[in-house]
C-alpha cells in the first residue's frame, strides 16, 4: 500500500491484565489510492511502538498471510472481528476501521480513537 501516512501513530498503548489485549489512542487516517485520488478510500489506526513490540510478542506464533494478526477489537460500543496487518513504513500494525464502525462511533479521519484491541 504506497502512500500510507505512517506519521499519524503517535499511539499511546496500555496492557490489560489479562495480557493479550492492548488499549491504545492513536489518529484515524484516510489512504486513498494514488490512481483515484478522488475516489474511496480507507480508514486505518496505526499501532507503533512499544504497542506494536507487545502485540507482535504476544500473537508469537499466530500470524496469517502477510503477517497478519487476527483480533477483536472494540471502539467505544462497537465491537467486530478483523486482522491487523504489518506497516513497513512505521515498523508497527495498521487496524482497518470499517464503515459501519466509524459510523456508529462518530469517526472519521484526523479524529482520534481509543481502541482495545484483543489477540
Amino acid at each position: 500500500m504506497t502512500g500510507i501516512d505512517a506519521r499519524r501513530g503517535a499511539a499511546q498503548c496500555f496492557r490489560m491484565a489479562d495480557g493479550d489485549s492492548f488499549t491504545i489512542t492513536s489518529e484515524v487516517w484516510l489512504w486513498k489510492p494514488t490512481s483515484r485520488p478522488s475516489g474511496a478510500g480507507w480508514h486505518f489506526l496505526t499501532i507503533d511502538g512499544q504497542a506494536a513490540a507487545e502485540i507482535r510478542f504476544a500473537a508469537l506464533g499466530r500470524t496469517g498471510g502477510f503477517g497478519s494478526i487476527k483480533v477483536e477489537a472494540r471502539i467505544g460500543g462497537t465491537s467486530w472481528k478483523t486482522s491487523i496487518f504489518p506497516q513497513r513504513d512505521s515498523g508497527g500494525f495498521i487496524l482497518p476501521i470499517k464503515a459501519d464502525v466509524r459510523k456508529r462511533e462518530a469517526l472519521g479521519a484526523g479524529d482520534v480513537a481509543t481502541v482495545e484491541i484483543r489477540v
